[in-house]
């Protein structure tokens, strides 16, 4: 059953970032205009400063999964059932000193963004805290239960809810876009999916899993233990809002709304970008955590690292090469031309985030065996020179100069110092990696760059226009890349599901 809750995982992940991605190309362009770059700058500014209670969590939803998968494998029930309690007593405390600090905020609206915002402003963002820091508040003590499902690999029920989620929260979100509700409507909707999904998570865990909670007392010996594992993806988390945060409230403070809004929507591109790698690694924790428990070999880990670095780079390069060449167009067909400034910050993004994304398994290796301190402590380093960064540049060069810094740090962090960690101190075989990688990119390189250079020739007006130029990209480089890039492996993986749909039609 593992094996195939893996795989469906791995699938329905796809199926969800595919119906996430799909939703956000035709969602968003019509929640832009429907809101205004003002109310939506509002809404992604209050949104990130509530983001930053979040790291309330220290990194327990990880070390839960992590512990859960290694009670299982060495077969230790009742350990389980004390962690749960222990975790929801733990996580309890925590709701209160999220809500005590989300009151904190809310009273002091003014002195963080009195002097970039109007009343009206103001007035909108004390009604939204109140409604997020409520969201975050409810979401600690129940979040356990997501984190139970996720460790017992039972992610066909787990990614089915969110499927739901996604469709029913954007049905009904346009329609109250359509009636005249904004960021307040958006955001009580958010909660009541948010609150109904814990729920159903809950109930999963206690009569279809059948998850015992035992309230034994604390066992301090062992939330020691895990404090020293969940101290550094704590960090993690700081490092997380400092990237990715960060900029919106400097250019909320500085600059304003305005920018904030249009440095937001290339947060989401961002985002949708990353998620097209995160979607398979996120579920190897599990697998990863058993193979350190029964101690398989550095090869079997490092061979799995190099693959799963391939099969993403497969994506990854697709999508990279693709939006350097028709990215400016898409932007100003799809959120208009105040938002074109978008294709620099995204590209600021893109290109150094693709290496660390093609590298996410490392990550899950170092939560598996415990050895996520030296990341962590780098990138609290680098997260700090690049906010110092930012304050520097963003006057003079807005959201842009904000990007910029960003990029500085992911290029001196996450790929130059963590490339020579994960090869000298993790016995990964990265000069193999990147032998691999090398091979794959022959088609990205020189067919994008003579597509770039054609395509400058040519405009791009409309979606009909955009979307044939796409098209006869991706015929071109599609099979290319099929005979170039991938190996016998990878074309044998892709072919396993068409050659399933074309006999399923046959059979019809």
């Amino acid at each position: 059953m593992s094996v195939n809750q893996l795989k469906a995982g791995a699938v329905l992940s796809y199926v969800i970032l595919g119906l996430s991605n799909i939703v956000g190309l035709l969602y968003t362009p019509y929640m832009l205009r429907m809101m205004g770059q003002s109310e939506y700058g509002l809404y992604s500014l209050v949104f990130s400063v509530v983001a930053y209670l979040t790291i309330l969590d220290l990194g327990f939803g990880n070390a839960i999964v992590r512990y859960t998968a290694k009670f299982r494998a060495e077969g230790k029930t009742e350990e389980q059932y004390s962690m749960f309690g222990m975790f929801i007593v733990l996580y309890s405390f925590i709701a209160l000193l999220a809500l005590a600090a989300g009151m904190v905020l809310y009273f002091n609206i003014e002195v963080i963004f009195g002097s970039a915002m109007s009343a009206e402003e103001l007035g909108k963002a004390r009604i939204l805290m109140l409604l997020m820091v409520f969201n975050l508040a409810f979401t600690f003590p129940f979040s356990i239960f997501g984190s139970i499902i996720t460790a017992y690999e039972d992610f066909v029920f787990q990614k089915s809810i969110q499927i739901v989620r996604i469709i029913l929260n954007t049905l009904i979100m346009i329609v109250l876009l359509k009636l005249g509700y904004r960021a307040i409507g958006m955001v009580v909707l958010i909660t009541i999916f948010n609150v109904t999904s814990l729920l159903i998570n809950f109930w999963y865990c206690r009569y279809k899993l059948r998850i015992k909670f035992y309230f034994r007392g604390f066992k301090w010996g062992f939330l020691k233990e895990i404090a020293r594992y969940s101290f550094y993806i704590f960090l993690g988390a700081i490092i997380d809002r400092l990237y990715w945060s960060t900029g919106q409230l400097v250019l909320g403070a500085f600059v304003g709304t305005a920018a904030v809004a249009v440095f937001a929507v290339g947060i989401q591109l961002e985002q949708m970008y990353m998620a097209f790698s995160t979607a398979i690694s996120g579920v190897f924790l599990p697998r990863i955590t058993a193979m350190t428990t029964y101690s398989e070999s550095e090869k079997s880990i490092s061979d799995l690292f190099i693959r799963t670095g391939r099969i993403q780079y497969i994506v990854m390069a697709f999508i990279l090469t693709g939006f350097i060449i028709f990215g400016k167009q898409f932007i100003i067909i799809w959120a208009g031309a105040d938002y074109a400034e978008v294709y620099v910050i995204a590209l600021l993004f893109f290109i150094p985030l693709t290496i660390p994304l093609i590298q996410n398994l490392g990550i899950t290796i170092l939560q598996a065996r415990n050895k996520v301190k030296f990341r962590a402590l780098l990138y609290i380093a680098i997260a700090v020179f690049s906010l110092g960064l930012q304050l520097l540049l963003v006057k003079k060069y807005g959201g842009i100069g904000c990007a910029a810094a960003i990029c500085t740090g992911l290029v001196l962090g996450h790929i130059i110092v963590m490339n020579i960690y994960y090869y000298k101190k993790q016995g990964i075989d990265i000069p193999k990696f990147w032998k691999e990688i090398g091979k794959m990119s022959f088609t990205p390189l020189i067919l994008g760059s003579i597509t770039f250079f054609l395509i400058s020739f040519v405009e791009l007006q409309n979606i009909f226009t955009l979307g044939l130029g796409v098209f006869l990209f991706s015929l071109i480089y599609i099979p290319t890349f099929w005979f170039t890039g991938m190996n016998q492996s990878e074309r044998d993986l892709m072919k396993k599901p068409l050659n399933r749909v074309l006999k399923k039609l046959k059979i019809a």
